[in-house]
């Protein structure tokens, strides 16, 4: 004689299916803001990283005409929200060695960071009119995952009382983060104008109803 599962049995094996279906998808499930977060952590590792291995002081320009702008060149993170990212949140990495002491602070093509895995791409998520640096033209050479907005649905990008000026941030040779447009400092370290993060520097992605720092 076959046994076979009984009406009742095979309903409660479905009732079991079904709860840890309801237990484990959720846990499956990918967090956009979370995987923004991931991705920015990372790029602000990989910007310090680049201005460690890439020292922007030049003993020979000390006594020189632009000694006082050698400082400008570090490599920074800087995020914006415009018509070039198509109103989407979005970050560049770049070096600022173009223009002079007035003219600093924007980011040019030849200045910004390649994609380490793809050299043919530059790390921009949208910035400028410039075609390579704007989001929607077809020449785009950037980054379509650096516009989190677009890509994440990153509304909001906030940045805490710590470092909270310009939304950006640079480093120095030796690693250190630095709030602020370096285009208007006035020395590489100087009192009162240096903007040496000291605390933590909370930054808080958004989407609306949630939020991750």
């Amino acid at each position: 004689m076959k046994k076979a599962f009984t009406m009742i049995e095979l309903v409660f094996v479905i009732v079991v299916i079904g709860i840890l279906v309801a237990t484990i998808l959720p846990s499956t499930k990918t967090n956009p803001l979370k995987e923004a977060a991931v991705q920015l952590v990372s790029h602000i590792k990989y910007t310090q990283h680049l201005a460690m291995v890439d020292d922007k002081f030049d003993s020979s320009r000390v006594d020189s005409a632009d000694n006082i702008i050698w400082h400008k060149d570090r490599w920074q993170i800087v995020f914006t929200s415009s018509i070039y990212s198509d109103n989407g949140e979005a970050y560049t990495i770049f070096s600022d060695t173009q223009g002079n002491a007035v003219t600093r602070g924007d980011a040019q093509k030849s200045e910004v960071a390649r994609n380490p895995q793809n050299s043919n791409q530059i790390m921009t998520g949208g910035y400028s009119v410039t075609a390579a640096l704007d989001y929607r033209n077809s020449s785009f050479e950037g980054m379509k995952k650096l516009n989190i907005g677009k890509s994440y649905g990153v509304t909001s990008v906030t940045f805490g009382s710590a470092c909270n000026s310009g939304k950006r941030i640079s480093f120095d040779h030796l690693g250190r983060p630095f709030q602020g447009d370096q285009s208007s400092m006035t020395g590489a370290y100087t009192a009162g104008t240096q903007r040496l993060i000291v605390a933590d520097c909370i930054i808080t992605l958004g989407n609306g109803p949630d939020s991750v720092s």
